[in-house]
C-alpha cells in the first residue's frame, strides 16, 4: 500500500478511492466534505481509542473496554457527539470502527483525524489499489450498539 501517495491525494482532494485486497472499492472522505445526498451508509474510521470522544457522546468504562479489548473487526453504533453538527447521523446515532490492522491504522494515523468510509458498489475503478484486506470486509465482522451508560446490544454476529 502506497500510504504516502494515498495520504497526499486525500489531503489535496479531501477524498480518495482505494481498491482493497478483496476487490472492493472503498471511498475515504473528510468529515467536513460529507453532504446529505451522499447517503447515511458511512462509517467513521478511527486509529486511536481517544478519537471516540470526537464522534460519540462520552462512554462508560464498560463501553470503552469493549472497544479497547475487542479482537474482531467491529462496527459500533453509538449516539453522536453534540460536536458533530452534520454527517451521516441516523436517528442521533453514528457508526464507527477502531481500525487495528497495521497498514490501514498507519494510513489513518497519517491522516490524523476521524474520516468517513463507504464501500462503493457502483464504482468500477479506483485511484489506488492494494493487496491489503480491509478489516471491516471480513466475514467475522460484528456490529454492536454501545450506549453511553454501558448498555450493549449485538446487532450482527
Amino acid at each position: 500500500m502506497d500510504q504516502q501517495a494515498i495520504f497526499k491525494a486525500f489531503r489535496e482532494k479531501g477524498q480518495v478511492s482505494i481498491k482493497e485486497g478483496n476487490g472492493k472499492i472503498l471511498t475515504l472522505l473528510k468529515m467536513e466534505s460529507w453532504k446529505p445526498e451522499m447517503g447515511k451508509d458511512w462509517v467513521y474510521l478511527l486509529f486511536d481509542l481517544f478519537q471516540i470522544r470526537t464522534v460519540c457522546e462520552p462512554f462508560s468504562e464498560v463501553s470503552l473496554d469493549i472497544v479497547e479489548f475487542g479482537t474482531k473487526p467491529t462496527i459500533y453504533r453509538s449516539p453522536a457527539s453534540g460536536v458533530l453538527k452534520h454527517g451521516p447521523i441516523q436517528d442521533g446515532v453514528i457508526r464507527f470502527s477502531l481500525i487495528r490492522e497495521p497498514n490501514w491504522n498507519k494510513l489513518l494515523f497519517q491522516i490524523s483525524q476521524p474520516i468517513l468510509m463507504k464501500i462503493e458498489s457502483d464504482k468500477s475503478s479506483a485511484e489506488f489499489q492494494t493487496d491489503v484486506y480491509f478489516p471491516l470486509l471480513s466475514p467475522t465482522t460484528k456490529e454492536m450498539f454501545l450506549g453511553p451508560d454501558g448498555d450493549v446490544k449485538i446487532i450482527n454476529r
